[in-house]
């Protein structure tokens, strides 16, 4: 089979799609990663077949939502606030006609359009070109379904966050059923409808959340929405080139307790929602050996490193982690699943879109604790390390997590049944 993977060029996105292509290619099937031209590197080094396809827009700069996170004269919004309706996954009581009807409109305008019109062209055209069997894309990258539609090809979405589209969407259609035929307002149909038109057909709602799901959070911290076909795939960690530094060769003679914030803030430049001097001071009173991974333009804000600390611009977390008794992170869906991998307690200083969402779910599963980012001071967060290393709880609970994902199939395990369903999706 040829199978097609469209991601907006995005590194978080991409790396948690990898494993899936890998796969795939190694059951003998042709794969191609489409994306705009800037993200041919990212695909490349990860041993896969880039197609550059349409032109560069960095969305970042179109709707600015970082730059350094307590100095801001306007502060982004907690979680998912800064993007409705899908906050209504975070806040079901918003879950209004009056409130989702119109906030889709807004999303299409300022973030789904921006994003998906540089691509959507590109895409349709090499995949009426290269006739793929099958589209899997990620859920921001509404140029998959497009071509897909416009082939007649199955699709389907991989998940790189909590469901908080396909669950958001569900309670948007349940409140559209409810309307009078002439008050059911859809912007997001209606845009992708204007596309599916364009390439002769029209617009169905799996355009929007696939024929299928491939969902890579586990059972017990997974949001889904209502109606949808997923399926559970355990996360394979990757997160791009990596090589061990010596100091990883063994284990630590003290516990030691990393601080991650991924990789999407520092690569556009942003401030962290924490302060890192405050946490090092704190955490240089505990009986432990600290592994800060943050960017050099963090690093050199730093007045003082505590004996007991570690300051690296890049550690490969996977590798970390394995030597780890406790972790510190933003609470994105890479570095969490990575983490719990391994069993380790989490502590997640969390702010942005689905983050806080997953830590709060993370929490309730009972091996993570969970702080919102601007409450996240020194004190707090030595005060919740603390706990994490001392409360045989947590530990407990994230080996339950960890046994929980390792039961999930793995990206080959999952090879079989996405060919039944590619055979199957055809021109539906």
């Amino acid at each position: 089979m040829r199978i097609l993977f469209v991601v907006n060029p995005e590194k978080a996105h991409f790396y948690a799609m990898a494993p899936l292509a890998w796969a795939l290619r190694c059951a003998g099937h042709e794969v191609r990663v489409a994306s705009q031209p800037r993200f041919t590197d990212p695909i490349t080094q990860a041993g896969l077949t880039a197609v550059p396809v349409g032109r560069d827009v960095d969305l970042w700069e179109l709707i600015p939502r970082h730059d350094d996170f307590r100095d801001w004269k306007w502060q982004p919004q907690y979680g998912l606030l800064d993007h409705p309706p899908y906050d209504v996954a975070e806040s079901p009581e918003k879950a209004e006609w009056d409130y989702m009807s119109p906030s889709y409109g807004d999303q299409v305008l300022v973030w789904h359009k921006p994003a998906c019109f540089p691509m959507i062209g590109g895409v349709v055209q090499f995949a009426q070109h290269w006739e793929p069997d099958l589209i899997l894309w990620e859920p921001l990258a509404f140029a998959g379904p497009v071509a897909a539609k416009a082939i007649g090809c199955a699709h389907g979405r991989l998940m790189w966050s909590v469901d908080v589209f396909g669950y958001t969407r569900s309670e948007f259609l349940k409140l559209k059923a409810q309307q009078p035929a002439d008050d059911r307002q859809d912007f997001l149909a209606e845009w992708l409808d204007g596309y599916a038109r364009k390439y002769g057909t029209e617009f169905t709602e799996d355009m929007i959340t696939g024929q299928f799901t491939i969902d890579q959070l586990p059972d017990s911290i997974r949001l889904e929405g209502d109606g949808l076909n997923y399926l559970p795939m355990r996360y394979v960690p990757y997160g791009g080139a990596a090589v061990i530094p010596k100091w990883l060769h063994g284990q630590p003679e003290k516990p030691r307790v990393a601080l991650s914030m991924g990789v999407s803030l520092a690569d556009h430049g942003a401030g962290l929602a924490v302060t890192v001097q405050d946490v090092l001071n704190e955490l240089s009173t505990l009986d432990i050996e600290v592994v800060a991974t943050i960017a050099e333009s963090e690093q050199k804000k730093l007045t003082k490193v505590p004996d007991n600390a570690r300051i690296v611009s890049y550690a490969p977390l996977d590798a970390l982690a394995a030597t780890c008794s406790a972790i510190i992170t933003h609470g994105g869906f890479g570095t969490f699943l990575t983490a719990a991998l391994h069993g380790i307690p989490q502590l997640s200083a969390a702010w942005d879109f689905d983050s806080p969402l997953l830590a709060r779910r993370a929490a309730a599963q009972g091996g993570s604790l969970s702080v919102k980012a601007d409450e996240a001071t020194g004190e707090v967060v030595r005060e919740n390390v603390a706990r994490l290393l001392d409360e045989p709880t947590f530990r407990e609970r994230a080996g339950k997590l960890r046994d929980e994902l390792y039961s999930m199939p793995t990206p080959n395990d999952l090879v079989g049944r996405i060919e039944e369903l590619a055979i199957k999706g055809r021109d539906r």
